[in-house]
């Protein structure tokens, strides 16, 4: 990014992260190096001048759904889940300020000892004086996901886009490690996305950024330089949804 200041197409982004994305290639918990090499990818998006937020799930560590699944309340569940997110959040914070980066945690579960409660003037502020913002606990309800957060916390803050870092290239037509000729979408409409129950986000984040024409951009995280390549808008970059006048071939 040599200008990057001309060159952006979104100037406040919404990163969300699944906790699946901090295991690298362990099957558990948070992999360090991984750790590391997204902190240093924000931090050039930072430098290059862009405002920062980020939900990360939980599901490195528990997930609420697959604990209801084997037989715990619900709300018990998900509440242990936002808990993860919260571990989560701290570890990406501690990554960062070691770059150098200023960052604030805002937990939607009051926690005053290690994050500041979320409110929203606070986190905006934050972001105009170049801070990241990492939303933690999800939307501190159970029954909603970090999907749902992270969709909710975009609008709130105003954000231009939410980014949505996988371990795939984009949103496919069929599973391409099962099917050879799978076919990777450049671009979607979020209904295409609802009426095909395609694996974006769950059908709630869905219809908040449908109701609101916020665009989502789906997009491979392993590859170092993706959230920057998103960010200045790359049509080859992912599979981008959004509203039928919004989204590009």
């Amino acid at each position: 990014m040599s200008d990057p200041t001309r060159s952006l197409r979104y100037k406040r982004i919404l990163l969300k992260l699944s906790g699946e994305a901090l295991m690298g290639d362990g099957k558990y918990g948070i992999h360090p190096p991984t750790l590391t090499r997204i902190a240093s990818e924000v931090k050039e998006l930072v430098q290059a001048g862009v405002e920062l937020a980020m939900v990360i799930g939980g599901g490195n560590i528990f997930r609420g759904v697959a604990g209801a699944t084997e037989g715990m309340d619900r709300a018990s569940a998900d509440y242990m889940g936002m808990l993860a997110t919260c571990i989560n959040s701290m570890a990406m914070q501690d990554a960062l300020e070691k770059q150098g980066v200023f960052t604030r945690v805002q937990s939607a579960i009051k926690m005053e000892q290690i994050a500041e409660p979320y409110i929203r003037r606070r986190a905006v502020r934050h972001l105009e004086k170049g801070r990241v913002v990492i939303f933690a606990a999800g939307t501190g309800n159970p029954y909603f996901t970090t999907d749902t957060a992270a969709s909710l916390r975009a609008m709130e803050i105003n954000a231009e886009v939410i980014l949505k870092a996988t371990k795939v290239d984009g949103v496919y037509n069929a599973d391409p490690k099962k099917d050879p000729a799978a076919r990777r979408y450049r671009t979607l409409t979020y209904m295409d996305v609802l009426k095909q129950n395609l694996n974006v986000m769950d059908s709630t984040a869905i219809s908040l950024c449908m109701d609101n024409k916020l665009p989502i951009v789906v997009f491979d995280l392993t590859t170092r330089g993706n959230i920057g390549r998103a960010v200045l808008g790359n049509g080859d970059i992912g599979t981008v949804v959004g509203a039928a006048e919004t989204v590009w071939a």
